[in-house]
Protein backbone atom coordinates (compact mmCIF):
# COMPACT_ATOMS: atom_id res chain seq x y z
CA UNK A 1 0.00 0.00 0.00
CA UNK A 2 1.60 3.57 -0.79
CA UNK A 3 1.01 6.19 1.52
CA UNK A 4 -1.20 9.23 0.23
CA UNK A 5 -0.65 12.88 0.19
CA UNK A 6 -4.77 13.38 1.40
CA UNK A 7 -4.18 12.73 5.40
CA UNK A 8 -0.99 15.66 4.90
CA UNK A 9 -2.70 18.15 2.95
CA UNK A 10 -6.35 17.58 4.58
CA UNK A 11 -4.91 18.03 8.17
CA UNK A 12 -2.40 21.11 6.82
CA UNK A 13 -5.70 22.46 5.54
CA UNK A 14 -7.74 21.84 8.34
CA UNK A 15 -4.87 23.93 10.56
CA UNK A 16 -4.86 26.69 8.21
CA UNK A 17 -8.43 26.87 8.28
CA UNK A 18 -8.42 27.09 11.95
CA UNK A 19 -6.25 29.52 12.04
CA UNK A 20 -7.90 32.00 9.63
CA UNK A 21 -10.99 31.54 11.43
CA UNK A 22 -9.39 31.95 14.92
CA UNK A 23 -8.14 35.67 13.70
CA UNK A 24 -11.45 36.07 12.28
CA UNK A 25 -12.98 35.23 15.64
CA UNK A 26 -10.90 37.38 17.89
CA UNK A 27 -11.47 40.41 15.39
CA UNK A 28 -14.83 40.28 15.92
CA UNK A 29 -14.33 40.56 19.84
CA UNK A 30 -14.36 44.42 20.19
CA UNK A 31 -17.54 44.72 18.56
CA UNK A 32 -19.46 41.72 20.16
CA UNK A 33 -18.61 42.62 23.56
CA UNK A 34 -19.69 45.79 23.56
CA UNK A 35 -23.72 44.25 23.14
CA UNK A 36 -25.52 43.02 25.62
CA UNK A 37 -25.08 39.84 27.13
CA UNK A 38 -28.29 38.39 26.01
CA UNK A 39 -27.31 39.32 22.26
CA UNK A 40 -23.79 37.90 22.66
CA UNK A 41 -24.87 34.58 23.51
CA UNK A 42 -25.67 33.70 19.80
CA UNK A 43 -23.08 35.04 18.18
CA UNK A 44 -20.67 32.98 20.33
CA UNK A 45 -22.60 30.45 19.83
CA UNK A 46 -22.57 30.37 16.10
CA UNK A 47 -18.80 30.83 15.82
CA UNK A 48 -18.12 28.31 18.47
CA UNK A 49 -20.10 25.59 16.19
CA UNK A 50 -19.74 27.32 12.68
CA UNK A 51 -16.29 26.03 12.02
CA UNK A 52 -17.28 22.34 12.59
CA UNK A 53 -19.08 22.46 9.32
CA UNK A 54 -16.84 23.04 6.71
CA UNK A 55 -14.68 20.10 8.54
CA UNK A 56 -17.03 16.99 7.45
CA UNK A 57 -16.77 17.01 4.13
CA UNK A 58 -13.06 17.79 4.18
CA UNK A 59 -12.77 14.80 6.90
CA UNK A 60 -14.21 12.36 4.56
CA UNK A 61 -12.23 13.47 1.77
CA UNK A 62 -9.08 12.71 3.92
CA UNK A 63 -10.44 9.10 5.05
CA UNK A 64 -12.28 8.14 1.65
CA UNK A 65 -10.66 10.09 -1.30
CA UNK A 66 -14.45 11.51 -2.01
CA UNK A 67 -15.79 14.69 -0.71
CA UNK A 68 -19.18 12.92 -0.35
CA UNK A 69 -19.64 9.63 1.80
CA UNK A 70 -21.27 6.98 0.00
CA UNK A 71 -24.48 5.83 1.32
Amino acid sequence: MTPSLRRPLGILGLILFLFFYVILAVALFEPVASLHVLLQLPVWLFLGLAWVIPMRPVMTWIETGSWRKER
